[in-house]
């Protein structure tokens, strides 16, 4: 005898061998219809999983209505839950012990022939991307969204239940140089004149501590219009953190103690995470860059001293040059690159503008006669090599990279080859890494030679008083980073609470008087009422997201995301728009600047 409950829906992973003999309801899109012999079985799919219908001849009026479905055809059925037969079970899917013999049956919807099936891992992303309401059908896509979304709402409660506020900054906003370019938008009640799209809330959570806040946080869009790559999006969202009277450990506690919560909760993890720091200086020496993967046990020795009498000019050319550096990059086993994987390496570092690629190759490091081979070894003499090599602590089968260079190229160039030959060679561990990168510079050159902040005009100074000595470079910051596998994932500081270091810091930018009037006019006037100290910091959260999931490009945790190119192939925006509507903005185009 059947089994009756009351009908609810049920999702196709929530039945199991528990609900045999219940009559229940499902909904969903039909994955594959197949018709062995007269009995039909259609997969019917939802976003939880898989299951299978039986549609048996003997219900004619349901029969003919399942012969006429099709892939992604939406429906909805009803029937008794059955035990498959021996040999029938399908493990590959939850519900794979059990079928649903359909009572009823309704069809909702028709669907043309899709342009590729559902989960197919080989579609062409742009296909992928035209059609982005059947893209994110696929199991991947449902995971990678659900997931954000779980995270967004961990992160949410857990501010929220230390007593932050969740603020909402405006949209249309001022233009101000952050270091992308805005996007406009152009106002038809002002004619002539634009609001910005914000490149982050930057200002707007520094005024709210200005009124008495206290502690802020908002899930923000942001926008820059800049060349993209995979982790890049001219639209992104950002988690934006500000609190008032903080110091930098107070605000370093907090991160992390938000990081434990989403690795217990999202990435079931019940491990302490551990997190370590390095000083900005320390991160540039050993690695090139302020975002070192710490499962990468390769690193930089500086070899300036060892080499600074040989004659070679490659390294000579450089040794009296304070702006150079000289490294040598131990690679242990290295000997197992070919000639031809050298040659790619050396074309990966000629894209940072090096000039080549140097390097030992030691298959016996105590016969540098015929032990050591390299193309530059007839320049160094024996005791030159030796010292190297003991600077490096080089074992039989390593091989040693060298670079010589202005210290931004061998920076660049290094730490591209460092992130190259870890993967190449299966050098990182399978594990979580984090690191607090600290003591930033305030300032650095642009590539015109003038100084730019590191992080934005806003951090504040270790000391201010500095800021009238002669060397702005040397002046340290209290901005903090945190990196996560070599992705830096937050960034931050403390921030200037005082009129007078915010206009001294702009002076220091170039940044006219006049010009401070019309960008921060607003900002600088609202620092002159009670303006308490205050620190903060900001996540990508797509980055995050695609980090977690080991995902290759940020486009892949975004519902509707942009091309490379900034366009979107589903809506083939940007658009042209009609004259009327451009006439009403008090603007025309013009053709293009080649």
């Amino acid at each position: 005898m059947k089994k009756e409950r009351s009908m609810k829906r049920y999702y196709c992973s929530q039945v199991n061998e528990k609900n045999i003999d219940e009559n229940i309801m499902l909904y969903g899109w039909v994955a594959k219809r197949r018709d062995h012999g007269g009995i039909i079985f259609i997969d019917l799919r939802d976003h939880t999983g898989i299951i299978q219908l039986v549609f048996n001849p003997e219900n004619k009026n349901v029969f003919q209505i399942a012969e006429s479905i099709r892939s992604e055809y939406v429906i909805h059925a009803k029937g008794i839950v059955n035990q498959r037969q021996e040999g029938s079970i399908n493990k590959e899917i939850a519900s794979g012990s059990i079928e649903i013999i359909v009572s009823e049956l309704e069809i909702f919807n028709k669907s043309d022939n899709p342009p590729f099936q559902i989960n197919d891992p080989d579609v062409n992303e742009d296909m992928r991307l035209q059609y982005r309401y059947l893209d994110i059908r696929s199991e991947e896509m449902q995971k990678n969204i659900r997931f954000r979304s779980k995270l967004v709402s961990t992160i949410r409660d857990y501010f929220l239940s230390n007593d932050f506020v969740d603020i909402e900054t405006p949209i249309l906003t001022k233009t101000t140089p952050e270091g992308a370019r805005d996007y406009l938008v152009p106002s038809r009640v002002h004619t002539r004149q634009f609001f910005a799209l914000p490149q982050s809330p930057q200002l707007f959570k520094q005024t709210l501590m200005m009124g008495a806040i206290d502690k802020y946080f908002q899930i923000a869009k942001c926008f820059r219009d800049e060349d993209l790559r995979a982790d890049r999006q001219p639209e992104f969202t950002q988690l934006d953190v500000e609190l008032s009277f903080v110091d930098q450990e107070e605000i370093i506690s907090l991160v992390e103690g938000l990081c434990n919560k989403i690795f217990q909760e999202l990435m079931d993890s019940q491990d302490q995470l551990v997190f370590k720091r390095m000083s900005y200086n320390e991160a540039i020496q050993n690695y090139g860059c302020d975002k070192p993967d710490l499962r990468n046990p390769l690193q930089l020795t500086d070899i300036k001293e060892i080499v600074k009498n040989v004659e070679f000019k490659v390294f000579s050319d450089h040794v009296g040059d304070i702006n150079s550096r000289i490294t040598a990059l131990k690679v242990p086993n290295g000997v197992v690159l070919s000639r031809k994987d050298i040659d790619d390496l050396t074309n990966l570092v000629k894209k940072f503008n090096a000039k080549g690629l140097a390097y030992f190759k030691c298959e016996k490091i105590n016969d540098i006669d015929n032990g050591i081979s390299s193309p530059i070894k007839k320049f160094l003499d024996k005791d030159t090599i030796n010292n190297i090599l003991k600077a490096v602590d080089a074992k039989d089968g390593d091989l040693i990279f060298f670079s010589a260079d202005h210290k931004d190229v061998v920076n660049s160039s290094m730490s591209a080859l460092i992130r190259r030959l870890g993967n190449q060679l299966d050098m990182l561990t399978d594990e979580w890494k984090f690191l607090w990168v600290l003591d930033y510079p305030l300032f650095e050159k642009d590539s015109d030679g003038n100084p730019t902040s590191i992080h934005h005009p806003f951090t504040a100074p270790l000391d201010s008083n500095e800021l009238s000595s002669g060397d702005i470079y040397s002046i340290k910051s209290k901005a903090y980073d945190l990196v996560l596998n070599g992705n830096e994932i937050g960034g931050g500081s403390i921030r200037i609470h005082s009129k007078e270091i915010q206009m001294k810091i702009f002076e220091i930018l170039n940044i006219s008087k006049s010009e401070m009037e019309k960008k921060f006019g607003f900002f600088l006037k609202s620092l002159s009422y009670g303006c308490p100290p205050h620190g903060g910091i900001a996540f990508g959260i797509d980055r995050l997201v695609m980090l977690l999931l080991n995902l290759e490009s940020i486009r892949e945790t975004i519902a509707f995301p942009k091309t490379q190119s900034s366009s979107c192939l589903m809506t083939n925006a940007p658009s042209d728009v009609d004259n009327e509507q451009l006439k009403e903005l008090s603007l025309s185009t013009i053709k293009p600047i080649k």
